[in-house]
């Protein structure tokens, strides 16, 4: 049997434990509430799905249960924009550099010439890069948006979770304050608040860890699916997304994930997290119990168990 059907193997063997083990970390998280809706997630589920690149999956826990991709999607908006824009247009109005700051935070807007977002997965960056998504419309970059999303995923069903949509909408005053931020200071494109529409549905797209595992699937083979064979993501903005998703991904605690870790991802506040081991697998976790840092307790804590079992570390 080849190394990696026999690593294959071991993984799902050993999966379910993990899972288990990892999920008693869900106690000292707390599920996000500053979205409404986001706080009916179970706070002790905790979900994997692993893909190989001949599309075998080994998953566990709670793998099927829906949420939405939240910040996950800020990754995929910043590729959309690379290939409608370039990298030139893309990051004159985005910078490439972690923060220090919460994601949600302003205040380097202020304080920092040339009053640009430091990179394009923290809420600020995130938006703008938004406001480059082509199309001539908020539905019609959304549905570009979803068209690229179900692509990736090989699920055409992948839709907007309506109503947490329209709670992120209600409560997003920090959000909005960003944006007519940016946009006195020239760095949004278009009307605010139709930018801001589009935002708040890419960030509420719903998903399952298989849908997330294929998508990071994606990602770790260069933009190419290796399932298909169809090059669907030109290979350098791969590289640009996987550098900031090890720089960026896991909010202020990047650097402490790559040193336990040592693979790119990215978090959302439903507690959704996408990783994968470049060449070998994309990885979906899903655990909504919260960590200070507004990662994943039990996730986090199940795929520095995984790294160190099975060696996956880029560094």
């Amino acid at each position: 049997m080849p190394s990696d059907d026999i690593e294959f193997e071991r993984i799902r063997e050993k999966l379910p434990g993990f899972v288990e083990a990892s999920r008693q970390r869900s106690a000292h998280g707390k599920v996000a509430s500053y979205i409404p809706e986001l706080s009916k997630m179970p706070k002790d589920a905790l979900g994997i799905a692993i893909m190989d690149g001949n599309g075998r999956t080994a998953s566990a826990g709670d793998c099927e249960i829906a949420f939405t991709m939240q910040s996950i999607s800020k990754v995929f908006t910043l590729i959309l924009a690379l290939m409608d824009n370039g990298e030139a247009a893309v990051f004159d109005k985005v910078g490439m550099e972690p923060t220090g700051d919460n994601f949600n935070s302003m205040l380097k807007l202020e304080l920092v010439q040339p009053g640009i977002p430091f990179n394009p997965l923290i809420n600020a960056g995130a938006i703008a890069v938004t406001s480059l998504i082509a199309g001539s419309s908020p539905q019609e970059k959304t549905g570009r948006v979803l068209a690229f999303f179900r692509q990736l995923a090989d699920n055409p069903s992948l839709d907007v979770d309506k109503s947490v949509y329209e709670s992120e909408a209600a409560t997003a005053n920090l959000n909005r304050s960003m944006g007519y931020l940016l946009k006195d200071r020239g760095v949004l494109e278009g009307n605010v608040e139709e930018v801001l529409d589009v935002y708040f549905r890419h960030c509420s797209v719903s998903v399952t860890c298989a849908d997330i595992a294929r998508m990071a699937l994606v990602l770790a083979f260069g933009g190419t699916d290796p399932i298909t064979g169809k090059p669907l993501i030109p290979r350098r903005y791969v590289q640009i997304a996987k550098t900031f998703m090890t720089t960026c991904g896991m909010y202020n605690a990047s650097g402490e994930f790559a040193i336990q870790v040592g693979l790119p991802a990215k978090s959302g506040v439903s507690g959704g997290i996408l990783t994968m081991v470049p060449g070998r697998y994309g990885i979906g976790v899903v655990g909504p119990a919260l960590n200070g840092k507004g990662n994943s307790i039990a996730g986090v804590h199940l795929m520095e168990t995984l790294s160190r079992e099975f060696d996956w570390s880029m560094f």
